[in-house]
């Protein structure tokens, strides 16, 4: 028999990392980039300086990129998710009746 030697790739379902960015954050900076490029172009199209303009996308890229490095570096991978579910969920569960619970009890029995 021939003796082959297979690569194994360790990687698999690992979450893909940019620069220390992973999962849903490239997205936001990939959407950060484009919403400041769309910035600019409407700026520069509507006649304010360039420097104006360069001054407001770099403050506003900067000011982004913290951010979500901070979220990224806070939250983690899911953590972000998690966070945003939590906030939906309800604190408290109230009921007024029995009627829910005594339905429950009575499929229950045999």
């Amino acid at each position: 028999m021939n003796n082959s030697i297979y690569n194994l790739n360790k990687g698999i379902n690992k979450s893909i990392e940019f620069r220390g960015l992973r999962a849903q954050y490239i997205w936001y900076f990939g959407g950060l980039v484009i919403g400041l490029l769309i910035l600019f172009a409407a700026l520069y199209i509507l006649g304010v300086s360039t420097w104006i303009c360069l001054a407001l996308t770099g403050s506003a890229a900067a000011g982004g990129t913290i951010k979500i490095f901070a979220l990224s570096h806070e939250y983690g991978e899911h953590g972000l998710m998690k966070a945003m579910a939590k906030k939906r969920s309800p604190k408290v569960l109230k009921s007024y009746t029995r009627r829910n619970f005594q339905q429950l009890s009575e499929r229950s029995k045999p």
